[in-house]
């Protein structure tokens, strides 16, 4: 397995159709969601995703400030549902907030999450900072990292 960082313009036409692939089939058809996935933050952002031989089998996107927030943001957080279980998504986390501490230089990161992962986001650093909200007919919440 191979972790790859690329901005959208470096992403290869496979990659990108494999990213969406994977966002789709987890955000519309898995979570029953209907929601305008393709938004124009994608072009802006980093791409972090995790490739198995020729599979891209988790992904996230890093988005710069005042894209989403004023701070930078974690959006999109995907993991394959067969490979769910495995401790990816932390890892995978973690890759993006050091990428953002480390190399980017920045302090704060926000991000918008399904309240059932409160606990996974608390246990990485981040602390809830919203009230809960609807978003695309789920329960989410904001969550804030500062370092």
């Amino acid at each position: 397995m191979e972790w790859v960082l690329k901005k959208f313009d470096q992403l290869s036409l496979d990659e990108l159709y494999d990213i969406i692939k994977l966002r789709v089939e987890v955000f519309v058809v898995e979570q029953d969601c209907v929601y305008q996935d393709l938004d124009d933050k994608d072009q802006v952002s980093y791409h972090l995703f995790l490739k198995d031989n020729d599979e891209i089998i988790a992904v996230l996107r890093i988005l710069p400030e005042n894209v989403s927030y004023e701070e930078m943001a974690i959006g999109r957080v995907i993991v394959k549902k067969s490979h769910r279980g495995n401790g990816i998504s932390r890892v995978m986390m973690k890759k993006a907030i050091d990428f953002i501490v480390n190399d980017l230089g920045k302090s704060k990161i926000r991000l918008s999450g399904q309240a059932y992962l409160t606990d996974f986001y608390i246990s990485l650093g981040f602390r809830k900072v919203s009230d809960e909200y609807l978003e695309d007919g789920i329960i989410h919440y904001e969550f804030l990292f500062e370092c």
